[in-house]
Parts: structure tokens; C-alpha cells; sequence
């Protein structure tokens, strides 16, 4: 008679019992897709209309039969990082995956995309010189991911969350389309308002108004990214190379600025200046939060965000504003980032993971 150990009875037994759903799940999984946009073919600064997408689906999203859907969060990077970014070297899926098995947030799905010209942030406007970028966002890829995956497709179920400048985009598209998104979360970000020295100081004027190209302009890195906001915030398509009206010029020394060309950049670009016109859809959201870090290299941006939560809290709009202990661009990712401690809990508090949601605003 051949013995058997009893433990390895057991082991044959379990084996051969162990229901295959426990052992067939399928993993989660980060596509890749494409979309040629109607929205941003027509340029003057050479954007290309083909705008890359990286997707992240939930464990279980392909098994056999599953008609479950999903709340989609939209990730906008930081303008210097490429969208896939945060799955090539900030490991998000495994931090998404344990995040969901540990029950810090339910199964969502979460689209990065791309949102650059060729010469940085777009800014997440429409511009008659860089692309309409907030109609791209609203009218192209919130339907197509709703077309062609198993999303929850209402507002209530829909969130956006961004790093610095992508920040900025996602409380500028949150405040202007909230029958589209109903949370946002921004991280550390820019644009916010007013900060300690004036916008101005930044460029190189003599650069700007010297530049035969925009390659000129790309020596100087400040002069690079305030081009991007007058392109985005001032465009004038027949005056190349710049495509926009600079809104200041050196006479000597002295900087001269052009009042009316200020007034509009104020109006159209800063945060702080929007809060008046969208007050009641700020008032709508489900949640709203933004953070900075108080050790910012750039103090601007500290006081900036400081003042942006004071006015919000002047017009009673709803928000949580945070000033953490770190720096620019700190503390973002891994088990113990903000992205796993604040964000992924934020949303699993104000998105609904039911597909039962009706889209109903905010009293």
C-alpha cells in the first residue's frame, strides 16, 4: 500500500475542488488606444490631432460574460510628463489594484491622455492658435470612452484629478463643464491666481519680441511656458511666428505693460478671476479639493493657492484646500503619496460606483 501524507490529501483536494472563478479572474490591465481629433486639426503651431490615451481597467473588467460598468476618472499629468508616465515608472497599476483590493476605493476605470502642444501645456482651453482643447476633452473623449468602454456614463460617475498644470485643468474643466464631471481633485496646482511677483517678471521680453521663430523662444524656459499661455489665452492666428498678442514690452529697462491686453490674459487664464461667472457650478459638484505643498521652490504658487481657497470660501463654494508638508511635485505616488492616501479616497467618497446615478445637479 502506497502512504500518502494527509497534508498532501488535502492539497489534491482543494485543487481539485477550488471553483475556477477564484483561480480565473482575469488581472487588470493598462490599454493603449488613439483618437484623431476633429477638435484640434485645425492649428497654427503644428498639434497633432492624434491624441494617445493610456487606460487602466479594473481586475475582472474582460471576464467571460461581465456587464459591470464603471466610474471613470480622468488624469491630467503634469505638462512635462508623458501620459503614460504614472504606469512606466510610478507603478500606478499595482497601486490602483491594491487600492481597490484593500477596499480604498471601488473598481473605477482611469484614462491619462496627452494634453500638450508641441511647445507644453495646452492649458485646457479653446484656442483659435493651439487647438480647442476644452471642446476635445468635453465633446470627443468623454464620448468616446463612454462608446467604447463599460463606463457609468453620467456625471455623478465621472471625476478628474490632475498634477500641477494638469491641476489647473482639471479645476478649470471641472468649474466650467459640471454637467459633464461631478468631482475634481487637484494636485498642486498652478494658475490658481495672483502670485507674489507679477506674471511679467517671468519671460524674457527681449526674447519674445525678438524671436523669427518659435524655436527662438525655446532657449529660455520661463519665455517657452508664458508663450504657451499667451498662445493659449491671447491667440491671434495671423500674427506669426508667435501666433499671439504679448501683453508687455521692454523699453529700455523699463517694462511697459499694455493694460486691455493684461485685463484680458487676467480674465481668461486665472483661476481666481472665474470664480465670480461659475460660482454655482463650483456650488454643484459632488466634491471639489486641491493641495500644495507649503516648501514650494516657488512661493508663488504657495500663496497663490492660499488666496484662491480664501475666495472660494468668500463666495460659499464647498471645497477642501490642504497645505501639506513638501514641496513641488512631492509625495505624489507609492503606498504612502497622496494619490493613495487622498485622492483615490476622495473620489470613492463622491463618485457613484452603482450604475443607477442620475445626473442631477447640486441644488
Amino acid at each position: 500500500m502506497i502512504s500518502i501524507p494527509i497534508r498532501a490529501v488535502v492539497l489534491l483536494f482543494l485543487t481539485a475542488f477550488t471553483p475556477p472563478l477564484l483561480a480565473s479572474a482575469a488581472d487588470s490591465q493598462v490599454v493603449n488606444r488613439e483618437w484623431r481629433s476633429a477638435c484640434l486639426a485645425q492649428n497654427k503651431i503644428g498639434t497633432d490631432p492624434v491624441r494617445k490615451m493610456a487606460v487602466y481597467l479594473p481586475a475582472g473588467y474582460d471576464s467571460p460574460g461581465s456587464a459591470e460598468r464603471y466610474p471613470v476618472i480622468y488624469y491630467f499629468p503634469m505638462a512635462s510628463d508623458d501620459y503614460r508616465l504614472l504606469f512606466d515608472k510610478q507603478s500606478a497599476q499595482p497601486l490602483f489594484d491594491r487600492a481597490i483590493a484593500r477596499g480604498v476605493i471601488g473598481k473605477f476605470i482611469l484614462v491619462s491622455v496627452g494634453m500638450n502642444t508641441p511647445l507644453g501645456p495646452s492649458w485646457y482651453t479653446n484656442s483659435s492658435v493651439t487647438g480647442t482643447w476644452e471642446d476635445f476633452m468635453v465633446r470627443e473623449l468623454v464620448p468616446y470612452m463612454d462608446a467604447n468602454f463599460r463606463t457609468i456614463a453620467n456625471r455623478d460617475s465621472r471625476g478628474l484629478v490632475g498634477d500641477r498644470i494638469g491641476g489647473y485643468g482639471a479645476i478649470r474643466v471641472g468649474m466650467r463643464h459640471p454637467e459633464v464631471f461631478g468631482s475634481v481633485y487637484a494636485l498642486h496646482p498652478v494658475g490658481t491666481g495672483s502670485g507674489i511677483q507679477i506674471m511679467h517678471a517671468r519671460p524674457n521680453w527681449d526674447i519674445l519680441w525678438s524671436a523669427k521663430s518659435i524655436d527662438d523662444v525655446r532657449k529660455d524656459g520661463f519665455s517657452t511656458l508664458f508663450l504657451t499661455i499667451f498662445q493659449a489665452h491671447l491667440p491671434d492666428p495671423d500674427k506669426p511666428p508667435l501666433f499671439t498678442d504679448l501683453p508687455a514690452h521692454k523699453a529700455g529697462d523699463q517694462l511697459v505693460i499694455d493694460t486691455k491686453l493684461t485685463d484680458r490674459l487676467r480674465d481668461s487664464f486665472l483661476l481666481e478671476t472665474m470664480i465670480p461667472q461659475y460660482a454655482e457650478n463650483l456650488k454643484s459638484l459632488r466634491g471639489f479639493k486641491f493641495d500644495w505643498g507649503r516648501s514650494d521652490g516657488n512661493q508663488d504658487h504657495v500663496y497663490s493657492n492660499q488666496a484662491f481657497a480664501h475666495k472660494l470660501n468668500e463666495f460659499g463654494i464647498p471645497n477642501e484646500a490642504e497645505e501639506y508638508n513638501g514641496s513641488f511635485g512631492e509625495r505624489n505616488w507609492g503606498e504612502d503619496g497622496r494619490v493613495y492616501t487622498d485622492v483615490l479616497p476622495f473620489f470613492q467618497t463622491h463618485l457613484i460606483f452603482a450604475d443607477t446615478a442620475v445626473s442631477i445637479l447640486k441644488p
